[in-house]
């Protein structure tokens, strides 16, 4: 196996894939890219080769990534022009001499045709790039990550029950590290050549249903409260966030109502080999039960 490269080597998805690779490749035929190599010291202390890159700097990437069998291109922020990083990763990639690009691209259902905003314009343009670049490629459709869950039910559901625009869509969200362990798989094993997964938790739930499970948890009734678009977005910029990003977590929201998250597969557990983390048990673990007093 040649070198396998992942890039965010310092964000979320980025460094949990490179811990998990740590588990079963030889740290010698690990690389990471990342804007400030020394955030990711860490890895660089285990072995990892981190090396310095930007999608912004054509020839960082290419100097990145000469040397490298296989990349794993995690998708740029929303709210950049990802079209164009990801284009002159993609470029550089075959300029290098790579072999294989796995792209995380977020989860969509074309024949619904809703637009997540500062995503899905991209990713449809990353993924025709990379069909178009005679490089072999894998496309992994991120869902929903259950580590944001408080972003998208809020901290305070039990207080104030679950908020959201209205909708029946449902959304089968997944633990960042099941992801992560998906893009091992991919990394590392044959068969996977041009293929397109959509990554799935176990569980699929529509808001109303999670209210429901938040009620047998917690012992008390949460309830679900259908509120309109722009309600959704007040709440989000009375806690003082900037209004982009406030657009960009309601339409997420109110997206799932509307089934842009809805289609559900196997193809992470298959993946990975094991059953992945439910939004039940994540909900179990992190929003536990009330314990009543016992004050004598």
């Amino acid at each position: 196996m040649g070198k396998l490269l992942v890039t965010g080597a310092t964000g979320n998805l980025g460094r949990r894939t490179l811990q998990l690779l740590l588990e079963r490749v030889p740290a010698e035929q690990l690389a990471g890219l990342s804007r400030t190599p020394g955030r990711a010291a860490d890895l660089a202390e285990r072995g990892v080769d981190v090396r310095q890159g930007d999608y912004l700097d054509y020839a960082s990437l290419v100097r990145a990534f000469d040397g490298v069998d296989r990349l794993l291109l995690v998708s740029a922020q929303a709210f950049t022009d990802r079209s164009a990083q990801h284009f002159n990763a993609i470029a550089a990639a075959k300029q290098a001499g790579v072999r294989h690009v796995i792209y995380t691209a977020i989860q969509r259902d074309d024949e619904l045709g809703i637009d997540q905003v500062g995503v899905t314009e991209s990713d449809v343009f990353t993924e025709q790039a990379l069909r178009a670049s005679g490089l072999t490629y894998t496309i992994l459709r991120n869902p929903m990550y259950l580590d944001q869950f408080d972003g998208y039910i809020g901290a305070d559901a039990y207080e104030n029950g679950v908020r959201v625009p209205h909708g029946d869509g449902t959304m089968a969200p997944a633990l960042l590290r099941d992801l992560a362990a998906a893009n091992v798989a991919v990394l590392t094993q044959e068969g996977h050549e041009n293929a397109i997964y959509t990554l799935n938790g176990s569980e699929a739930a529509s808001f109303r249903e999670i209210a429901a499970a938040l009620s047998e948890i917690h012992g008390k009734t949460v309830p679900y409260l259908p509120v309109s678009v722009e309600e959704h977005l007040d709440s989000y910029l009375r806690k003082d966030i900037p209004r982009p990003v406030a657009e960009f977590l309601t339409a997420w929201v109110a997206g799932v109502g509307l089934g842009s998250f809805s289609k559900n597969t196997d193809d992470l557990e298959r993946l990975i080999g094991y059953r992945p983390t439910s939004y039940r048990e994540f909900l179990e673990k992190n929003y536990p039960a009330v314990i009543p007093r016992t004050d004598a």
